[in-house]
């Protein structure tokens, strides 16, 4: 399928697949509408032919419709669908249709039975004649979020709940979107509604989900039993709660097999249970667990689409491409409105554009790299994965039990659909066990990201993940990568951003009981990234406090199934609250030359960039040198280390300018071009050896520019260091440089140094049939000819 154009779509909406990732929702369902089905004119004008001749068949997943207003038919019929008989629900649904002249009530009942086509025209055309309907305003909203058109429901919800603030479920829509999206807007919007009723089993579920999905099971548990009492008061179908009430028993160690059983009692054909219980395993990372929990469903129910497609998202987690793909067609099949699913399928069409092998060590590493740049990249890659892994085995006392993939993507939207079937995602790197995706260098522009400090961090998600048996919680696992990149990264040092300090000193800093919820779902703009930090910085604060075996012991205590209160009790021997209330100590000793005086490095940081702006070079560095000793940990964009350097070296000072690009990279600063320019004045200064580690470095932030690998094999030839020489010399030529022939020579000399002089003639050889009045090949040449003779 790959370079071809294909259609891929059902009828009405088809469009093409072709070049272009689909970033968003297509509109489907908002374009002009088809031409009724011929069999539903049939039955308006005669009611006498089958509806079943019409609709397509139920491929979408069992929603549950716990609406009061919902109209009586309708919900007469989802009694029988509920219950798994289909074809009296069918026989129900289709009555209303033929019986109704409601068309908000007949695309109700029509999308029931499947035809999520024809109902979109029905809902269009009752709301043209009835445009102040809120109720079908919502019902037409929660079509669109069955069919993944999340913008487009949300605008209905909106108007509907604009019209009547009253509306608890267009709030409850809208918060549905919220939730699914790991926004914190959705708490505050369920809130709302139970504040106005707190009779609606929907906003309970609702909550015990955010609440599962974040680790807080006592409250998932409360939700639950609230939900179930109206349920069962208002004699509610309970397939949900018996669902989740299996996901709360599997996050606490059982296996969820009593709520199944109910469920299946319900419904001997619900395989939502098995894909609700997958989704909470995928939450926890534990692919390989949810992906056989989706096989359980989709046997039970084999048109449920997402759960063919979930399926097949985590099969592609875990490595298992061709499964994958196959269950992601069976997925497009039954649901060809999936972005996601239509993204992979696309992106695995053109995995024939890498290159995939396996490097052979005591630590093998899988190499996926695109064959565009695989022959520049490999040394690097192959080289810091094998160490990240042989140091984490070493620090975590774990040794990987399968071969590590490691996959980098020059498209940063390749390696968004890769992870998340969705371009535009801002991550840089993704593991799911012992599969590892990320950007490649060339992914992002000069500057944008450190892959090397990238993988370092990724490669520690692997140790986390594996030894715990996927059990880690999520703030543990990157805390842990975190503080692995400023313990033994390519970068080592403590690199914590000025909007943390920001965060702390307004007291949104997380308890350590609740640290999951500042990554699953935040409630403010920058709180991922804070949650990052805090938890870096928490295990930094166990090692210093408690000391590097207890962070290993806590971290192994989640081999079982426990609670972060447990673990930090059975490891660190103090209660949570203590635990908080030591680490608070912790950062105000720390930082006691910053937090105080934020506003004044602040002050000093913008004194030395208008200094520099305006070539006032002594006011510059007394501004610079003042900001660098209360934050001297600060080394990200536009960091003082390099506005103290430049008026240095403006102010005639070489020796100082070198030393705070020395200073700089001591504290983790890795900024490709001042590195380059770090390397220049220490071969100036004669510190070759010096310069060689830091052209080194620069390979691990910035290894696609031929200037580096030049002046770096020069320099590692020139310290007789010829096999790394004749690396950098290979890499110039995989680059595709345009001074191949001074490529070809410095191989050439690598190989001589080695002893290998008949592969060095060739290597002489090719310079000079690349350029012939190539002197320095000449004279090489000559050289060699005259040591044979």
């Amino acid at each position: 399928m790959s370079g071809e154009k294909k259609a891929w779509g059902l009828g009405h909406g088809a469009w093409v697949r072709k070049e272009g990732r689909v970033s968003r929702s297509f509109l489907i369902l908002t374009q002009a509408p088809r031409p009724r089905p011929r069999a539903l004119v049939c039955i308006r004008a005669v009611f006498v032919c089958a509806l079943a001749c019409a609709v397509v068949p139920q491929t979408h997943a069992l929603t549950l419709d716990y609406d009061p207003l919902r109209p009586t038919e309708l919900r007469n019929c989802d009694e029988q669908r509920y219950r798994g008989r289909d074809e009296a629900a069918q026989d129900c649904y289709t009555q209303i249709f033929v019986d109704s002249h409601n068309d908000s009530l007949r695309a109700q009942a029509v999308w029931a039975m499947g035809d999520l086509a024809a109902a979109n025209v029905l809902f269009r055309q009752y709301l043209a004649l009835n445009p102040n309907s809120t109720l079908a305003r919502v019902a037409w909203g929660r079509l669109f979020l069955e069919t993944h058109q999340d913008d487009d429901a949300l605008k209905l919800f909106r108007e509907a709940a604009t019209a009547d603030a009253t509306n608890t479920q267009a709030k409850l829509g809208m918060a549905q979107i919220f939730a699914r999206r790991f926004e914190g807007a959705a708490r505050g919007l369920v809130a709302e509604v139970l504040k106005q009723n707190d009779e609606l089993v929907e906003a309970h579920l609702l909550l015990a989900r955010m609440d599962l999905e974040e680790g807080q099971l006592e409250d998932a548990e409360r939700s639950l039993d609230k939900a179930q009492s109206i349920a069962d008061k208002h004699k509610q179908a309970a397939l949900e709660v018996y669902s989740l009430r299996a996901a709360l028993d599997l996050t606490r160690g059982g296996d969820g097999t009593k709520w199944i059983n109910r469920a299946l009692a319900y419904n001997a054909h619900y395989g939502n249970v098995y894909a609700t219980l997958a989704h909470f395993e995928t939450m926890r990372r534990r692919y390989a667990q949810a992906a056989d929990l989706l096989r359980h469903a989709v046997r039970l129910e084999p048109g449920l689409s997402s759960a063919h497609a979930e399926l097949g998202a985590n099969l592609l987690r875990i490595g298992a491409t061709g499964e994958g793909q196959r269950e992601l067609a069976t997925a497009y099949e039954g649901d060809p409105y999936s972005t996601t699913t239509v993204n992979s399928l696309r992106l695995l069409d053109r995995f024939n554009e890498f290159d995939d092998s396996v490097a052979p060590s005591e630590f093998p590493v899988r190499l996926r790299l695109n064959k565009k740049e695989s022959a520049a990249l490999r040394p690097y890659v192959e080289q810091l994965a094998q160490k990240s892994i042989a140091t984490y085995s070493e620090r975590y006392k774990f040794k990987p039990r399968d071969t590590v993939t490691v996959e980098l993507y020059p498209n940063h939207d390749d390696f968004a659909v890769r992870v998340a079937g969705l371009p535009g995602i801002g991550l840089l790197g993704v593991t799911f066990g012992y599969l590892i995706a990320m950007d490649s260098p060339s992914g992002r522009a000069t500057g944008d990201f450190h892959w090397g400090t990238t993988l370092w961090h990724e490669m520690a998600h692997v140790f986390t993940l594996e030894a715990t048996d996927h059990r880690v919680p999520r703030w543990l696992s990157e805390g842990i990568s975190v503080f692995e990149e400023w313990r033994t990264g390519p970068t080592p040092g403590v690199a914590v951003t000025p909007d943390v300090f920001k965060a702390y000193q307004e007291g949104r800093f997380l308890k350590v009981e609740e640290l999951d919820s500042g990554f699953i779902r935040p409630s403010y703009p920058n709180q991922v990234q804070v949650s990052y930090m805090q938890a870096g910085l928490t295990c930094l604060f166990i090692e210093q406090h408690f000391g590097f075996d207890r962070l290993v012991a806590f971290l192994y205590e989640f081999k079982k199934e426990t609670t972060v209160g447990a673990a930090v009790k059975a490891a660190m021997k103090v209660s949570p609250a203590e635990f908080d209330k030591e680490f608070d100590a912790f950062m105000k000793q720390r930082y006691a030359a910053l937090l105080p005086h934020m506003d004044e490095w602040q002050h000093n940081y913008k004194a030395a960039y208008e200094a520099i702006e305006e070539k006032k070079w002594p006011a510059a560095i007394e501004a610079a040198r003042k900001a660098v000793a209360m934050y001297g940990e600060y080394v990200g964009d536009g960091s003082p280390y390099l506005l103290l350097a430049k008026a240095y070296k403006e102010s005639k000072q070489p020796a100082q300018a070198l030393q705070t690009l020395l200073d700089y990279r001591h504290a983790g600063g890795w900024d490709p071009e001042a590195l380059r320019e770090l390397a220049r004045d220490l071969q100036a200064s004669g510190r070759s050896a010096d310069a060689i580690e830091v052209l080194l470095a620069v390979n691990y932030g910035d290894p696609l520019k031929e200037e580096s690998h030049a002046s770096l094999g020069d320099a590692l030839l020139a310290a007789q260091r010829p096999q790394e020489a004749m690396r950098e010399y290979r890499t110039l030529l995989a680059l595709d440089t345009h001074d191949k022939a001074t490529a070809h020579l410095g191989i050439a000399r690598a190989l001589r140094s080695m002893g290998d002089r008949a592969q060095a003639k060739r290597s002489v050889l090719q310079a000079l049939e690349t350029a012939p009045s190539f002197r320095d090949a000449q004279k090489l040449l000559l050289e060699m000819t005259d040591e044979r003779e």
